[in-house]
């Protein structure tokens, strides 16, 4: 005996989930509805089986295939239009006109006896007999009535509570005989129970029900669709489930990793090669899809999420459904009953509230409050660049497809021909990444020079050696699992606003140029890239005086690509230096606050007991350096800024200095009294490269460790303010701690309120309206002066959701005083 799969609906009341994929793929425990009732039909030596198709058929047929995975025989029988129930299964008459046959829905639950229903079936005699079950709510089902022998008595379709009369439905599953094809008309739509059924019973044919005992329901709604899952964990249906049973409910499939720090509550299914980080909870009837990654604090409950989401940390998912391909980041929250489709993205501290429907491909903004259904919407992220270009978490947000679509339109907006220098950092990741950039831009017609793993000064130089531009792949620094994917402009800076905005559109637009074969571009390997760096470096600092003064350095390179620079530079200068963690650390390619705070500590106990000068530490990518004094003191950043200001504008009394508008006013203070002055720039990087391509800068910095050595290059350099700070503190012979004890204390404060995007421009004008008469100083932002001079600086973050506000007064408690009042008036706009 055959059997029919009816696979061909298209599920109008799961949408978003059938959206972009057909309900018999709709996963229940991690495997399509439909396998599951092949897996039955097996059971019951039913492998000969036909599918009728329609909607979405090429991913029903792609899927199952012919059914040898599966140890059936399968194939398929395709609807070019809708046939109704019983139009599609004569339109596979041709494979069934033999024997009689089984017709089962493609997307209905169910463990029945179809062994004893055929039996039931042959003893009777029958020409269909119709499979019943009994449930509480017959109001969606054809109630279904028989006499004491089990003939069909009446049939009623879909009624009204006025019209139920019995509990007794029926569920969509009979056995035929052949001759019931005389009774049903090709090529036009017909339906079994209002069409068939009815005109065999006017004829007297004969017609039995069979009340079967078992698990069945029909998954028509996002409801049942949920109630399904927990049916299967609480074990109310016989199917056959994937992976072990670890603990009594708690399935996990193979090569699932799951943290022991991970709290889990069954029952539930955690999928294949999936990922529970520590710290994250997943209670009862929850599903998770394969290739799912939950992160630490993320909290999980009565959630069904299908494959390849990305779960970020301090999520919470209550009762909810997720697409595949979606992923949903840091703290968003997703309420009961709602239903996300696929290749979603839901922003950071979103809320989407209960039984909203977000519709595949949409993007929920961060901080954003959804309380409607997202359909036709499709708001994409506002700007590519971020502050450290184009950022995002590694396999998650920046893939390789993404990787490759970005080279792509790079390379579009440069001439045929053209050279793009190419570098990273150490980690596994922006190496493999790296690769994707180059064919890229070879595909695009561009010439390479890839310098491999180097310091990010020391790419920036090579750039700004003849090439068009550059991109640079980093690790995100105190983010081990994002990557930042830098691009250069030909003089090694990042890439300007204007030169952003028109990446940005390429990319929008798709509109990528690919070269001809006989244009595709060169790949080089540079080589002696280390000594042209410090050979130049050191001929445009001033290092007189370092020779003499006999000063011994601590020097921490952080296992990072700093590393590969120093033994060159040092052995050249002549000073006496310890070096620590030289060697790269692929497990380590970027450092945490507090990891960071701890090498600081280290270094600070090494200087001091080594009598040094001071002690220097390296960001991982050379970029950066944070400063220790001879006592073994950390000198905090913003403090270092005012250091390096006072010993550069002392030596060279002229000039000006380039600073961001949040830097501490004691900066203009240090400036004036050397006889120099600042000019304040807004907090991009790129604002700063333009101050100190000045020919009059003389000095620039941004208060994290970022330092402009305008002799050398208009960019941040660890290196060159390392040599800069070793010349100024060896002929200036005075200390770290000295220096920093004749510079005024600063008390500036900080704060960052989330606001959602919607509202940041009206909290921006509510901040100007705020302010009434006081000063007003727009460069970057909104920087309210008070008329004694404290002030206060309220900032939109261009990538996040977030608006950041600082201030400054004589002391902390009149900064904090300000500070709070002002975020006052950033979240009243914000609600």
């Amino acid at each position: 005996m055959k059997a029919v799969v009816m696979a061909g609906g298209e599920g109008t009341r799961l949408r978003p989930m059938t959206s972009s994929m057909p309900k018999p793929l709709l996963p229940v425990a991690n495997r399509p509805i439909m396998e599951h009732v092949l897996r039955l039909l097996k059971r019951h030596g039913l492998s000969e089986t036909v599918v009728t198709v329609q909607f979405l058929a090429s991913l029903v047929k792609n899927y199952f295939g012919d059914g040898e995975e599966l140890g059936m025989e399968l194939t398929y029988a395709h609807e070019e239009k809708p046939l109704g129930t019983a139009g599609s299964v004569k339109n596979a008459e041709e494979a069934l006109k033999d024997d009689a046959f089984v017709v089962i829905s493609g997307d209905a639950l169910t463990d029945f006896d179809l062994t004893d229903l055929i039996r039931f079936h042959k003893e009777k005699g029958a020409l269909v007999t119709v499979c019943l079950t009994r449930v509480p709510n017959p109001l969606e089902f054809g109630i279904t009535i028989v006499d004491e022998e089990g003939k069909v008595e009446r049939f009623l379709e879909k009624p009204t509570w006025g019209q139920v009369f019995s509990d007794t439905v029926n569920t969509g599953i009979y056995v035929m005989e052949p001759e019931v094809f005389n009774y049903v008309d090709p090529d036009v739509s017909v339906d079994w129970s209002g069409d068939v059924f009815p005109q065999l019973m006017k004829e007297g044919r004969p017609i039995f029900g069979y009340v079967a005992e078992g698990y069945w329901e029909d998954v028509g709604t996002h409801e049942s669709y949920v109630k399904a899952q927990a049916d299967v964990l609480e074990g109310k249906v016989q199917i056959e489930m994937d992976g072990f049973e670890i603990s009594p409910g708690v399935w996990i499939a193979e090569g699932a990793e799951v943290s022991p720090d991970a709290v889990l509550r069954g029952p539930l299914y955690i999928g294949d090669y999936a990922k529970v980080e520590a710290g994250a909870e997943i209670r009862e009837h929850t599903v998770i899809g394969s290739n799912v990654v939950v992160k630490g604090g993320a909290f999980l409950h009565r959630a069904v999420v299908h494959d390849n989401v990305y779960i970020g940390p301090h999520s919470n998912l209550r009762g909810c459904v997720i697409g595949k391909n979606t992923d949903i980041m840091r703290a968003a929250r997703i309420e009961d009953g709602a239903v996300i489709g696929d290749e979603c993205l839901i922003g950071e501290e979103s809320i989407v509230q209960g039984n909203v429907r977000v519709y595949p491909f949409k993007t929920i903004e961060a901080g954003a409050v959804v309380n409607e259904s997202v359909i036709w919407e499709s708001r994409g992220q506002a700007h590519l660049f971020g502050a450290r270009g184009v950022s995002g978490i590694l396999n998650v947000e920046i893939t390789p497809e993404v990787v490759v679509r970005l080279a792509g339109a790079y390379a579009t907006t440069l001439k045929k021909g053209a050279t793009v220098t190419t570098a990273r950092d150490h980690s596994r990741g922006a190496r493999a990444l790296k690769r994707a950039v180059i064919s890229a831009l070879q595909a695009s017609a561009i010439n390479v020079r890839d310098l491999e793993n180097v310091p990010l000064p020391v790419a920036r130089q090579q750039t700004a050696r003849g090439s068009a531009g550059g991109i640079v792949l980093r690790t995100s620094p105190g983010v081990p699992d994002s990557v930042d994917i830098m691009f250069l402009d030909e003089r090694g800076a990042d890439l300007s606003l204007q030169g952003q905005r028109k990446l940005d559109r390429v990319y929008a637009r798709q509109e990528y140029r690919r070269a001809f074969p006989g244009e595709i571009g060169d790949l080089q390997f540079p080589g002696s890239v280390f000594d042209a760096y410090t050979g130049s470096l050191l001929r445009r600092v001033d290092t007189t005086g370092i020779g003499d003064a006999g000063l011994k350095v601590v020097v921490d390179a952080s296992n990072g690509s700093a590393g590969l620079v120093l033994p060159s530079l040092l052995g050249r200068l002549g000073v006496d230096a310890l070096t620590i963690n030289p060697g790269l650390d692929e497990s380590r390619p970027t450092e945490t606050r507090e990891s960071r705070r701890a090498g600081l500590v280290r270094l600070g106990e090494i200087v001091a007991s080594a009598r040094a000068a001071f002690g220097v530490r390296f960001d991982p990518v050379g970029e950066r350096i944070s400063l220790v004094d001879e006592r073994g003191r950390i000198i905090e950043d913003d403090r270092a800024l005012l250091v390096m200001l006072d010993l550069v504008a002392a030596e060279k009394r002229s000039g000006k200095v380039a600073l961001p508008v949040t830097t501490t006013r004691v900066a203009e203070q240090v400036a004036a009294y050397h006889g120099t002055q600042v000019e304040w720039t807004t907090t991009s990087p790129d604002d700063l490269t333009r101050v100190g391509r000045a020919e009059n800068t003389i000095f620039g910095g941004d208060g994290r460790g970022g330092f402009i050595v305008p002799e050398f290059s208009s960019v941040f350099d660890g290196s060159a303010a390392f040599v800069q700070l070793l010349g100024l503190v060896a002929r200036t012979q005075l200390t770290l701690s000295q220096i920093d004890a004749r510079i005024p204390r600063a008390h500036v404060l900080r704060r960052d309120v989330s606001t959602p995007w919607a509202v940041k421009g009206l909290v921006m004008r509510r901040v100007v309206e705020a302010a009434g008469d006081r000063q007003v100083d727009t460069t970057d932002g909104v920087r309210v002066v008070e008329a004694d001079g404290r002030w206060a600086l309220v900032l939109p973050d261009p990538a996040e959701a977030v608006t950041h506000l600082w201030a400054e007064g004589p002391d902390d408690g009149t900064a904090q005083a300000l500070l709070d009042e002002w975020a006052g008036v950033v979240e009243g706009a914000g609600q």
